[in-house]
């Protein structure tokens, strides 16, 4: 199972952190420069959750947003 939200599909997105250096024009500076880029990763928040997926109980990965939208039916958990 990859890292993928089984209901919206998201997933692993690229980007940069930038790493900057001076003072803001609006604080009295020249404004500030980029000195450096490097890649990161913005992985999203994926939770393991037992949920009724066709009258079946399966385990799946379901991001936050989703399972706070109310898009999955979690199981019932038995009480003994």
């Amino acid at each position: 199972m990859s890292r993928v939200c089984v209901i919206c599909g998201k997933k692993t997105e690229v980007g940069n952190q930038i790493e900057r250096r001076g003072l803001a024009k609006w604080k009295g500076g020249v404004g500030r420069k980029i000195t450096g880029k490097t890649k990161r990763k913005f992985k999203p928040n994926l939770q393991r959750v037992k949920a009724n997926v066709d009258g079946t109980i399966k385990r799946i990965k379901v991001c936050t947003r989703c399972i706070s939208a109310g898009k999955i039916v979690k199981a019932v958990s038995r009480q003994l």
